[in-house]
């Protein structure tokens, strides 16, 4: 039987028709270790896989060890309203988001619970380690250091300073940045980013799966939400960090000119075997789909 007691902490999960990744990710948040009572929210932002039967097999496994798994429909595909609602319906004191993609070290809650317990007005993050196979899991290192004050593949944050900072922007509906967008506000309120080595996570990304086709649409999306971001925020650091200031957009002019483009286009194609000029093409591609979105937000709101 559950207890009644309510949890310290509220792992926030959105998801979307990745069924395989949620499960392997509900499965190692299921092992953690001397944290004492947590939650699970899973926002399904619209799946229409198997995420249904992921969630329900999990459930019961969930109480059995006193961690209540709890699923929230979000049919509305958004990131931003699906964490929202999240935050909404979650009884923990403490907020913890991850990725749905992720695998999670024992030890991870409990770390992000060890320093809120030290300090109250704390964004607490760890290393992020990407790793193209889930069966090879290699210890952080200082390249895993991050700079980012809050990232919801690894950041946690007390519930009560996320609502005064008015929650993620609903805006943002499409793909990036609205965490990096909130992440300001709870800077301007005064919180302090405590960067934990320990609390790392690893975030499963198998290299070269993702189509150009996908990978041009999400550079789109962002680009999109860069302009909102920019026209909210428009300090230097935000216009540097998503690349709207003026040496980046003549870059882009000059290396994604149209004969430039035609070249990028045939070095990219499916049948192509050089996988260095094949790589670089593509990133070239993904680049300029992304400044053309961006450039295109600010001249619209201009």
């Amino acid at each position: 039987m559950p207890s009644k007691v309510a949890p310290e902490v509220s792992v926030i999960i959105a998801t979307r028709d990745r069924a395989a990744m949620l499960q392997r990710c509900l499965r190692t948040l299921l092992r953690q270790s001397a944290v004492g009572r947590f939650e699970i929210v899973v926002a399904d932002n619209g799946s229409s896989d198997d995420t249904q039967r992921v969630l329900a097999e999990h459930r019961s496994a969930a109480a059995s060890i006193d961690v209540a798994l709890r699923e929230l429909p979000v049919p509305e595909p958004s990131r931003a309203k699906a964490r929202n609602a999240a935050v909404a319906k979650a009884a923990g004191d403490i907020v913890l988001f991850c990725d749905d993609d992720t695998i999670v070290p024992q030890h991870f809650v409990a770390r992000h619970l060890d320093e809120h317990r030290r300090a109250q007005r704390l964004v607490v993050s760890g290393p992020i380690v990407n790793v193209p196979d889930p069966e090879a899991l290699p210890p952080p290192g200082a390249r895993h250091y991050s700079r980012a004050f809050f990232c919801t593949c690894n950041a946690s944050v007390r519930r009560s300073e996320l609502e005064a900072a008015g929650g993620f922007d609903e805006r943002y509906d499409l793909y990036g940045w609205e965490d990096t967008d909130l992440g300001i506000r709870l800077k301007a309120r005064g919180l302090v980013r405590v960067f934990c080595r320990q609390a790392y996570i690893y975030h499963v990304k198998p290299a070269m799966t993702t189509t150009l086709g996908r990978r041009r649409a999400l550079a789109v999306e962002k680009g999109k939400m860069a302009g909102l971001f920019v026209r909210k925020s428009p300090s230097w650091p935000v216009k540097l960090a998503t690349g709207a200031y003026a040496a980046n957009f003549a870059r882009a002019r000059l290396l994604h000119a149209p004969p430039l483009r035609a070249l990028y286009e045939q070095l990219a194609a499916p049948e192509r075997h050089d996988s260095t000029l094949k790589a670089l093409a593509t990133e070239a591609l993904v680049d300029a789909a992304y400044v053309d979105a961006l450039r295109g937000a600010l001249r619209t709101h201009a």
